[in-house]
């Protein structure tokens, strides 16, 4: 445990701060941006092992915010508050001088507009609980990310990285698995529980007591040297500083290292004569927390895998009506139940088909051709198999519902947006909530989701989400249990085409990481250390690494980096596409979709691709359908009527995420693939904004709709299309139930601010910066 790399000189830390932070690379072209990721990482890899170190580069960087406050280069700040908050927490001691200058400039952060008060209030509380109760943020993070048992801190957390099956290659999947399970062999090796509550007391008493009263060295050799006896200690620790915690006050601080430093002298003199005053301090490792990682197959079912993770023991195939339906065999829960009488044996493969004396499901999804398009590329289940079906579907009951609503109100209510209310559309969401519902039974799991691929692996999460939400909606599991947070690395094949900052619109629309360009372009800090790392994970994948040779993670470090500080979420809406074929016995298609809508004509493909002068070429010449296009403009207000136009095109782009920070994140740009498209009457605009829209084929000519350039959602023969923003399913329940009730059809009380549509919240570091 003691400190194995040399004291990094403060000139080179204050070098290795200035490096990295993101304004560097606009007054520095020849500095490439993904290299700035790395260079965060190898400068919290020089402090890990050496708390003289760590010391130094938190007064750096503390010096540097100050400056940045002084000199108004906000572009610097929020950087460097998280560089300073991952220093803490590898950092054994700090004085009681510096947890007062960090929490003084934390408090003028709340003056600032947002987001630098959202991140400067949550860095601001923690600040504060850390100097009252030294080494709390520590011990709960090591309890939480390693799942240690105890009696005083029962929150738990784990890391999913959904890896998309068309990006993720064998190779590409290796180095992810690779990387992963790198931190057996790294410098800190591999640590078993024991290992964490061991260094998870060292922290506790060198960060209460210092180098004057506490020689680290010694203690973390005698706390080593009782083995399997540690446990009893660190349930100790764990009882002094969550009641430090929960007394909040000065009082309690001197209590606290009063205590500690009797456990101290306790621990040091069962193996020394003489009790020690003091002496250097060991350093703790801040170990990964832990992630397990799933190719995102048909197969994978998010909730499911949640079940697993909270009821591990129990969890088997045969309870599976104990946990409820797959998200994907869904029953709307505002149907009336019917009470029949049984006339099979009870057992699955006796039951005949079509046995199920429910009325038909009307809601979105689903429908049949909905669910025989999810179930279609399923592997069969043993038909054989002897499982019997669940004999009571309860019904939801009114506090289930509003635990729903309060959960979808909780993730509305931010910091920096312009209220709650739907009729604003011009309005772009981020920020984490100020308002926290509290419920009788509080959550103490959180599930952080890292989706890893291009715009495709964010389609399938939003539909994974909106099922999830459904099932909820059905019967509550989860929700009452488990928060969950959702990550997104951008990776595509061809990392050269994911665009810079400053690329041209054009190449924004055909890029397959449009969600990581914006994400991008709205948090430096996201393109610093997030877009690069996808941008390194192919690279990775070539390069030859020497057989024996010790690795340090860097994949899983950028993701454990990205998982603790980025809290702050950008809200993308969720749309619904409302699709009609041709063949009218086929009835109707509801599926959803996050980034991408497109409507193209096979007959047209190959001409409008024909030839090197298509923009010199007419719609009349080009061929075309004619389409009827219904929509509402966005404008403030919403006072412009519904309009209408019909147009012969070759095909449409519809994008939900737009290509630049000044534009609205919650309305869709409907692009025509050819300029200068006209009606009989008068030229039609190439670029549309609005939230819902029509599309019918004016001639009947049938289209192919493909969502989230995704060729595993493809509908083919088309004749009509009606997109629309997603409901909530916790709204929807409550507007069902209210029905039923007979109650006004006005909204009033709650759901009157509720946002009705359903949108996926993705942390990055800042949220969006204006």
């Amino acid at each position: 445990m003691c400190s194995k790399q040399p004291t990094v000189p403060e000139p080179e830390l204050y070098r290795s701060v200035q490096a990295v932070l993101p304004t560097k690379t606009a007054t520095h072209p020849g500095l490439n941006c993904d290299n700035q990721g790395m260079l965060r990482w190898i400068l919290h890899k020089k402090v890990q092992n050496n708390p003289i170190s760590s010391l130094s580069l938190v007064w750096v960087v503390v010096k540097e915010l100050e400056k940045a406050e002084r000199w108004d280069s906000r572009s610097d700040i929020i950087p460097l508050l998280h560089t300073l908050m991952y220093a803490i927490y590898q950092t054994a001691y700090l004085p009681d001088e510096l947890y007062k200058r960090i929490y003084e400039f934390c408090k003028k952060l709340l003056t600032f507009p947002h987001p630098y008060c959202s991140v400067g209030l949550s860095y601001t509380k923690k600040i504060k609980t850390e100097h009252f109760t030294p080494g709390l943020m520590y011990q709960r993070m090591i309890t939480a990310e390693q799942g240690l048992n105890n009696v005083h801190y029962p929150f738990r957390e784990r890391v999913f990285v959904l890896a998309d099956l068309e990006v993720f290659s064998e190779s590409l999947m290796h180095v992810l698995l690779d990387d992963l399970n790198a931190h057996t062999t790294a410098s800190i090796g591999y640590l078993s529980p024991l290992d964490h509550m061991r260094n998870i007391v060292l922290h506790s008493i060198q960060a209460a007591l210092g180098p004057e009263q506490c020689n680290g060295l010694k203690l973390a050799q005698a706390l080593k040297d009782m083995a399997q006896d540690i446990e009893p200690f660190y349930q100790e620790v764990m009882g002094m500083l969550e009641r430090s915690a929960a007394g909040g006050c000065k009082g309690e601080t001197a209590t606290l290292r009063g205590r500690l430093h009797q456990l101290y002298n306790k621990i040091v003199t069962d193996t020394e004569s003489e009790p020690l005053c003091g002496g250097a301090l060991s350093d703790c490792p801040l170990p990964n927390p832990e992630m397990s990682v799933h190719l995102w197959t048909e197969d994978l079912d998010i909730w499911r895998e949640l079940a697993k993770w909270l009821h591990p023991s129990s969890f088997s195939e045969e309870e599976d009506f104990m946990l409820g339906e797959s998200p994907t065999n869904q029953i709307p829960s505002d149907l009336t139940r019917y009470s029949v009488t049984s006339i099979d044996s009870g057992i699955e493969r006796d039951i005949p088909p079509c046995s199920d004396p429910s009325p038909s499901p009307t809601s979105a999804l689903d429908t049949p051709s909905m669910c025989a398009s999810w179930e279609e590329n399923k592997t069969e289940e043993v038909s054989k198999r002897l499982l019997r079906c669940g004999g009571i579907k309860l019904k939801p009951s009114v506090q289930h519902s509003m635990v729903l609503m309060q959960d979808s109100f909780r993730d509305q209510v931010y910091q920096g947006g312009s209220g709650g209310r739907r009729e604003i559309p011009l309005q772009r969401r981020t920020g984490s909530g100020v308002m926290q519902i509290t419920s009788k039974q509080q959550r103490y799991f959180t599930a952080k989701i890292v989706a890893v691929g291009d715009d495709r692996v964010l389609g399938k999460l939003a539909k994974a989400y909106y099922f999830l939400r459904k099932k909820e909606a059905r019967r509550l599991c989860l929700t009452l249990k488990v928060n969950l947070q959702f990550y997104y690395i951008p990776v595509c094949s061809s990392p050269s085409h994911i665009p810079s900052v400053k690329e041209n619109v054009d190449l924004c629309e055909k890029v397959p990481c449009t969600v990581g360009s914006y994400l991008s372009i709205v948090d430096p800090w996201y393109n610093c250390n997030i877009k690069s790392l996808g941008a390194m994970i192919p690279k990775l994948a070539k390069q030859q690494v020497t057989p024996g040779r010790q690795t340090d993670p860097f994949i899983s470090d950028i993701i454990s980096y990205y998982v603790r500080c980025g809290q702050q979420p950008v809200f993308f809406t969720i749309y619904s596409a409302k699709i009609t074929f041709t063949n009218t016995t086929k009835g109707t298609a509801e599926d959803v979709f996050l980034t991408h809508l497109e409507v193209d004509f096979p007959e047209f493909r190959q001409i409008s691709a024909t030839g090197r002068d298509k923009q010199k070429r007419s719609v009349g010449e080009i061929g075309g359908a004619a389409l009827s296009i219904n929509y509402k403009r966005v404008t403030f207000g919403c006072r412009d009527p519904d309009r209408g136009f019909s147009v012969r095109t070759s095909g449409l782009q519809i994008h939900a995420v737009p290509v630049s920070d000044t534009e609205d994140l919650n309305c869709l740009t409907l692009i025509l693939n050819e300029t200068n498209a006209k009606t009989k009457t008068s030229f039609v605009e190439s670029k549309i904004l609005t939230t819902n829209i029509n599309i019918r084929s004016y001639e009947g000519r049938p289209f192919t709709v493909t969502l989230d350039r995704d060729s595993r959602q493809i509908y083919k023969n088309v004749l009509s299309i009606e997109i629309s923003p997603c409901m909530d399913p916790g709204y929807c329940l409550q507007k069902a139930m209210r029905t039923k009730l007979n109650l006004h059809s006005n909204e009033s009380g709650l759901s009157k601010y509720m946002s009705q549509g359903l949108q996926l919240p993705i942390n990055t570091f800042s949220g969006i910066i204006s």
